[in-house]
């Protein structure tokens, strides 16, 4: 079954992994056309999973909208927040933004996948990029590894704080 929602006026948000678990962390933000994803993470199997080494999220939301993508927002560089990245970016071409310590975790992890292509795009804590209908602002968080941030995620029916 096919949901049909208006975001031209709404702002859609869709948690894909990370909540109330540990792992897996990505969520879409949908507003006027235009879709960003934040992190991508995995998670690693419990003991339970036999023969499996990792888990990652159900990308299938996102392939199917793969038009409206704008970019992919990366908050810092830990697995379960960047470990599903190479997976996704095979079958996609989207630029990623994240911070310099993040991209240069990421760039060794999508070598490792032949993903020499990929649009990395660095930025820093004040820095704002605008994509689509969204407007993101970094900023400065602590956290258990460095050069992470947090979001200002701005849209046409508010601003919503990814901490």
């Amino acid at each position: 079954m096919e949901i049909k929602i208006n975001t031209e006026n709404s702002l859609l948000v869709v948690p894909l992994g990370g909540v109330e678990e540990i792992g897996l962390n990505m969520t879409v933000f949908e507003c006027a056309g235009d879709l960003i994803i934040v992190d991508a993470g995995l998670m690693f199997p419990e003991e339970d999973m036999l023969g499996v080494d990792f888990v990652i999220p159900d990308f299938s939301y996102i392939l199917d909208n793969r038009e409206k993508l704008r970019g992919i927002i990366l908050t810092h560089g830990h697995e379960d927040h960047t470990g599903a990245l190479p997976f996704l970016l095979k079958e996609l071409k989207v630029p990623v933004y994240g911070t310099a310590l993040t991209l240069a975790l990421v760039r060794e992890k999508l070598r490792e996948h032949g993903l020499d292509d990929v649009a990395l795009m660095p930025v820093r804590p004040r820095d704002s990029v605008t994509l689509g209908c969204f407007s993101i602002e970094f900023i400065r968080v602590t956290h258990s590894i460095v050069d992470g941030v947090g979001l200002a995620i701005k849209t046409p029916v508010g601003t919503v704080i990814h901490g």
